[in-house]
């Protein structure tokens, strides 16, 4: 009898390990309900066709905090904040600058800046080139990478490289992108 107390406690102290987060997985996908952040109304949808031109900047001092998705924030992962995507969410972000695109799991809620459409965290903004500079001009698009790929990234690794943009391809997408300014 008491060797099945013992057992049961070491079983509920284990539930409790390692700060009480969400492991991560793609199940189940969370929308959420609309919210205000300073007055702004976001209203989370499920937007299979998401492809959007903004902004992204990076975060990464938040290490160690839960995230909307309730997993454990890891700066280092392939990982972003979107304010109204579908927790998780894959997208594909191409910097402006240099052409160079990666794939990323949407697991946060955020920026909350005019003209951000999406943070990302310090790895992927590592990733993407754009770390030093802080911010930088995207392109965000919704995707459904391979199985493999989402495995490699629900572990903190990146998925398998993608090729760069060709130049005539940013040249419209940065015109596109002029009008609106920062």
């Amino acid at each position: 009898m008491k060797l099945a107390g013992t057992t049961l406690a070491v079983l509920a102290l284990s539930a409790c390990a390692g700060g009480n987060y969400r492991p991560v997985a793609d199940a189940p996908v969370r929308i959420g309900p609309a919210y205000t952040i300073r007055g702004t109304a976001y209203v989370p949808a499920a937007a299979p066709a998401y492809d959007a031109l903004g902004y992204a900047s990076w975060y990464g001092s938040e290490s160690g905090n839960r995230t909307a998705n309730g997993e454990k924030f890891r700066p280092g992962w392939i990982t972003a904040a979107h304010t109204t995507l579908p927790l998780p969410t894959y997208v594909e972000v191409t910097a402006l600058d240099s052409g160079r695109r990666i794939i990323v799991r949407v697991n946060d809620r955020g920026p909350f800046a005019l003209g951000r459409i999406i943070d990302l965290s310090s790895g992927a903004a590592e990733q993407l080139g754009m770390k030093a500079q802080g911010h930088a001009p995207v392109r965000v698009r919704r995707v459904e990478p391979s199985e493999k790929d989402r495995e490699r990234l629900r572990k903190g690794k990146p998925a398998a490289s993608l090729s760069r943009v060709p130049e005539r391809e940013l040249r419209r997408l940065r015109a596109q992108l002029a009008p609106r300014g920062r």
